[in-house]
């Protein structure tokens, strides 16, 4: 069944995260309840909106854990009575629509030092490949983006994911193709299962027609807001939606360098003696 995106009105910005280049902060909707919503108007643009969408979409299909995702209507109206002026002006740069994730009540972050991974090798495999294929730099033991909810792990945060679009000029059959050497920071690497069996597994659920269902629900203005035109090299939405699925279609065809290098990152960790770790009383 091709994705979909409800669209639900913000009504309340009701607590800042002081965290990510999208500011996100946690908005009440009047149709949904909570949302961690990332805006448009952050400094870096509706891209990272893009990619949250993109990857979050995907790993959904590959049936990883992922907070339902939404797209947040910011009026006009929201944050008039705001009074700092940071957040106002960041309300006021994002009218229309923004990216929001299902908030996880009583959610804590998983910390590799004391949390259980709540994850079986095989899916801790699957993140691992997911976050090498869209480049994601964002899983590493400084900044997980993962989530401990119900017992059970789950994935935020993917706006930094797919930067290559910050520079589309410059993508290319050798950018595309990219091993991804940071996948070697990544914070699941070591407790990962079968890397080239998590390739087959995920591959094989990633046939024709998949990327173009998922561009097919980005809205037009993320993809290519009246704010940035100028700096993206399309000429309407549709033409990128086909850009970002070339990417994506492209960077699957074998041999997949992204993954004989997490492959190789991984035989490089394990073979490290063990670090003991000692606490002071």
């Amino acid at each position: 069944m091709p994705p979909s995106l409800p669209t639900y009105t913000a009504t309340r910005y009701a607590v800042p995260l002081r965290e990510g280049g999208s500011l996100p902060a946690v908005i009440e909707t009047a149709e949904a309840g909570l949302f961690v919503t990332k805006f448009r108007g952050a400094g870096q643009g509706a891209l990272p909106l893009v990619a949250e969408l993109i990857v979050g979409l995907l790993a959904s299909h590959l049936g990883l854990p992922v907070p339902d995702l939404a797209l947040i209507d910011v009026d006009a109206s929201l944050g008039r009575s705001e009074r700092d002026p940071d957040i106002y002006g960041l309300l006021r740069a994002s009218h229309g629509l923004n990216v929001g994730l299902r908030y996880l009540d009583s959610a804590f972050a998983y910390d590799p030092l004391v949390t259980p991974p709540f994850a079986t090798p095989e899916l801790a495999a699957d993140i691992v490949w997911l976050d090498a294929y869209v480049t994601n730099v964002d899983r590493t033991a400084n900044n997980t983006n993962l989530l401990i909810w119900q017992r059970a792990l789950w994935l935020i945060d993917h706006g930094a994911a797919l930067y290559f679009h910050f520079n589309w000029p410059g993508v290319d059959e050798a950018r595309i193709a990219s091993p991804f050497a940071h996948i070697r920071d990544h914070v699941l690497l070591t407790v990962a299962g079968d890397l080239a069996a998590a390739d087959a597994r995920l591959t094989a659920q990633l046939g024709d027609g998949v990327f173009a269902e998922i561009l097919a629900v980005v809205p037009d203005d993320l993809l290519l807001p009246e704010t940035e035109r100028s700096s993206l090299p399309f000429a309407s939405a549709d033409e990128a939606r086909a850009a970002y699925v070339d990417y994506l279609t492209r960077r699957l065809r074998p041999p997949r360098a992204f993954v004989g290098e997490a492959v190789r990152a991984q035989e490089q960790q394990r073979a490290r003696p063990s670090e003991t770790l000692s606490y002071r009383r």
